[in-house]
């Protein structure tokens, strides 16, 4: 007969112990009580327990204490800490050590029972050794971040992901998921800059049938659509300030109240959130809440630039010309160097439309030097090493080409589109086309 998952509870205050036994043994679980660092780390040594629970502030030591206890074992326990309500940086401390989720105090017990629940889902071997084969190149920063990846896909603390355009953000976020105990849950990926301002509360949050004009029926909106799953928030800094309050306070409550409606109902999300933008800097500017920051950054994951791993650029290109139909294509010698040689600063996403130029381009099978209509390479100056700021005109004439070539992408080629995309008018787009070769 298999046993009941047994819980162990860590906090100096006996009436919140009791509460919490109370309503974790009605849920059928068993539990044990710790009060103390000493006494938790004992009990952990000789019982295995499926999930801990441990306040942050304990008589002879820290809710941290606990967590490195129990992350040292054979088979880790997953942690969750109950921290002081608005105290956010014990919070953020406790997640970055490696602890599951908080709770904040006054305990809402509604909100034990869906972490509770939620814990209790990850699998006792973890994903750790799943290969990310999504993730292509074995240079060393690629390995870098596979590794990391395993290790926050254990975890149900937010991710911010910062990279370059183009370094494969999305391609992480989805990795997390695919790896984590939501896997077989909902992905949604949101685009926050693509959603207009007017309607963005009904877009994340759903609406009630005659909310307003056009409603004419109930409709469930991405953190429903995501529900029990991971919602990405690629492009955050986007957000307008007036919607950054209203998915703070989302991510607060883990409740959202649809447009018209008059009660909240709970959502259970795990947020990733991504932006090829400074957030830090955002902040300063005023451009950026500091709380919403603090949020959503628990945990950052910097994907990197192509040219910081140019040593990945032949396995990669193989696999995007595969996935481009060019399964028979060779690179030639000289059109791999130049590859290599380029500093791609529209990264993966620039290398696969370059391809894809070359192979439309290319005669008898045989990509060649010519067929990938590449910038002039930067001279070769002491120290140079590619992607350099000088000189300086051929960076702006690259780092220009990669935005032009990303909202044309975009618009799905649409000039007129892209122009307004880029902010510039369709004449002075058309000229830039032209001065750098963009066909």
């Amino acid at each position: 007969m298999a046993t009941s998952p047994r819980i162990l509870l860590v906090d100096d205050e006996p009436d919140l112990l009791h509460l919490m036994e109370l309503t974790l043994v009605k849920m059928g679980l068993e539990t044990d009580r710790a009060a103390s660092v000493a006494e938790a780390q004992g009990k952990l040594a000789k019982t295995h327990y499926d999930l801990c629970l441990t306040d942050m502030r304990l008589g002879d030591g820290e809710g941290l204490d606990v967590i490195a206890a129990a992350s040292a074992l054979p088979l880790p326990v997953p942690v969750a800490v109950i921290t002081a309500f608005g105290n956010a940086g014990n919070a953020v401390a406790a997640l970055k050590a490696g602890a599951f989720d908080y709770l904040a105090k006054p305990v809402a017990l509604d909100q034990l029972r869906a972490l509770v629940k939620s814990a209790l889902k990850i699998p006792e071997t973890a994903p750790a050794d799943t290969p990310a084969r999504d993730l292509i190149g074995q240079s060393g920063a690629m390995q870098e971040i596979r590794a990391r990846i395993a290790k926050l896909a254990r975890t149900q603390a937010p991710v911010h992901i910062a990279g370059e355009s183009g370094s494969g953000k999305e391609l992480a976020a989805r990795l997390i998921h695919r790896l984590g105990n939501r896997a077989d849950k909902p992905f949604v990926a949101v685009n926050c800059g693509a959603i207009p301002e007017t309607l963005m509360e009904s877009e994340f949050f759903g609406y009630r049938k005659g909310a307003f004009t056009g409603a004419d029926a109930d409709r469930d909106g991405f953190f429903q659509a995501a529900n029990g799953g991971t919602l990405f928030l690629d492009e955050v800094a986007d957000l307008p300030l007036s919607m950054q309050v209203k998915l703070l306070r989302v991510l607060q409550e883990k409740k959202v109240r649809k447009v018209g409606a008059t009660t909240e109902e709970p959502v259970d999300v795990r947020i990733v959130s991504a932006t090829h933008q400074n957030l830090a800097t955002l902040v300063e500017a005023g451009r950026f809440r500091q709380d919403l920051y603090y949020r959503l950054n628990v945990i950052e994951l910097v994907m990197p630039s192509l040219r910081d791993r140019i040593e990945d650029i032949p396995e990669l290109a193989r696999a995007l010309l595969d996935k481009l139909g060019g399964g028979d294509v060779k690179i030639d010698r000289d059109a791999e160097k130049a590859l290599r040689a380029y500093a791609f600063p529209g990264n993966v996403r620039e290398l696969e439309n370059t391809l894809e130029r070359a192979l439309a381009l290319c005669e008898d099978q045989h990509i060649r030097a010519a067929d990938l209509n590449l910038a002039p390479a930067l001279p070769a100056a002491a120290d140079a090493a590619p992607g350099s700021k000088y000189p300086l005109q051929d960076y702006l004439d690259q780092m220009e080409r990669a935005a032009i070539l990303e909202a044309l992408e975009q618009t799905r080629y649409n000039k007129t589109a892209a122009a307004r995309l880029l902010g510039v008018t369709f004449r002075s787009l058309r000229y830039r086309l032209e001065r750098l070769g963009i066909e």
